[in-house]
């Protein structure tokens, strides 16, 4: 008897370790699709803030008026 309680607690316990990786595998999944948007979304805002730091820089450059730091 004490046996069969012993498989239900293992059976049990499978299931619930199978439920949650299931629901972490999802969450997983979730979050790399978000992300994969929002890294689209800001690359045109990143290539932007690139190009006017370059221009940046290099008026800085050609004004002579860089600022050590």
């Amino acid at each position: 008897m004490l046996l069969w309680v012993w498989i239900a607690v293992a059976v049990l316990a499978v299931l619930v370790l199978g439920i949650l990786a299931y629901g972490l595998l999802g969450a997983m999944q979730r979050l790399t699709r978000e992300l994969r948007a929002t890294d689209t979304a800001l690359r045109p805002i990143r290539a932007e803030v690139e190009q006017t730091l370059a221009r940046a820089a290099a008026q800085r450059a050609g004004d002579g008026t860089a600022t050590s730091r």
